[in-house]
């Protein structure tokens, strides 16, 4: 199994809620990635699996209980773990959401990359069967108010909520995905981007050279909105792309014009390594969700007959 050679400290800010925060990588000895809060009184390791997760209302993967101890936004450090090729990490954090950095998974990754300890040796998932989780499943679980206020704001931005994720069979040693994103704002407009996980060199290169500098973003005209709900109160243009209020161009340049769907890529990574190991197989996402991901995994383990689980020894 591959843990990390010696305690590696992050500082930051959480995008959400703007708090400062400390965030150590330790070595385990323990089967996983645990997030563990440091600032809670005998605070237990969360592992990091899908049915761990709280939360994904707030545009971020949420682990643990909202009532209790969790840490939000985990998606961009899950996402470097899992390129990096850690399989048991236990993270330390002084408060309730990972640090931002600069909005992508790129200084995560790095930090990451020349620290393993040992050969990664994660279970591999086959998907078996097609599972899809569509957006109106994610809505109905949802108050009632909740789903008043998404339906306004879809009229406000003319976005429509109608989004899915397919998980499918594909070969048996690699992750497929491809995402898709479509949004009225003309420096979006409908962007798809593929990228395959095998498990060799050439694919982490891949996500180091063309995906893994890729930033979250949002509209600046939205913010006030967000941090008035409670979200985006750390963000600003050194770790979001911002959205002019016309939507037709960014208040900061911008690496790739197809940055928007490539940051998606990093999110569904994330996401899907709260599997517990390898996912294999072929990701469909449609303009996708962290409540989308999540609920594709759940539907994937539902049913024994939707996978199989190939433990490497």
């Amino acid at each position: 199994m591959a843990t990390i050679k010696k305690t590696i400290k992050i500082n930051g800010k959480g995008i959400h809620s703007g708090a400062p925060v400390v965030m150590e990588i330790t070595p385990t000895s323990m089967h996983g990635i645990f997030f563990q809060r440091s600032d809670i009184k005998d605070s237990e390791p969360i592992l990091a699996v899908y049915n761990n997760v709280g939360d994904t209302s707030m545009r971020n993967t949420t682990i643990g209980s909202v009532a209790g101890a969790h840490v939000q936004t985990i998606e961009h450090v899950m996402a470097a773990l899992f390129m990096a090729g850690i399989d048991d990490a236990l993270i330390k954090i002084d408060g309730p959401e990972t640090p931002i950095l600069d909005g992508s998974a790129m200084q995560f990754y790095e930090s990451f990359a020349s620290m393993v300890d040992g050969a990664p040796q994660r279970k591999k998932i086959i998907v078996r069967r097609p599972v899809v989780a569509r957006a109106s499943e994610v809505r109905r679980t949802l108050g009632l108010w909740t789903q008043i206020k998404l339906w306004f704001f879809e009229k406000m931005s003319g976005r429509r909520n109608n989004g899915y994720v397919k998980l499918m069979p594909g070969t048996d040693n690699s992750l497929e995905i491809t995402a898709t994103l479509e949004y009225p704002e003309k420096i979006i407009g409908r962007q798809t981007y593929s990228y395959t996980y095998r498990k060799d060199e050439q694919s982490v290169s891949d996500f180091f050279e063309n995906i893994a500098r890729a930033r979250t973003f949002g509209k600046y005209s939205e913010w006030e909105y967000l941090k008035a709900h409670g979200m985006g109160r750390g963000a600003d243009e050194t770790n979001v792309i911002a959205l002019n209020n016309s939507g037709d161009g960014t208040l900061n340049a911008l690496i790739w014009p197809d940055e928007f769907v490539r940051h998606k890529i990093i999110d569904i990574i994330g996401d899907m390594y709260t599997s517990g190991g390898f996912l294999v197989g072929t990701i469909e996402s449609y303009k996708g969700s962290h409540a989308l991901n999540n609920l594709a995994l759940k539907k994937l383990f539902s049913d024994p007959t939707n996978y199989d689980i190939i433990t490497v020894k």
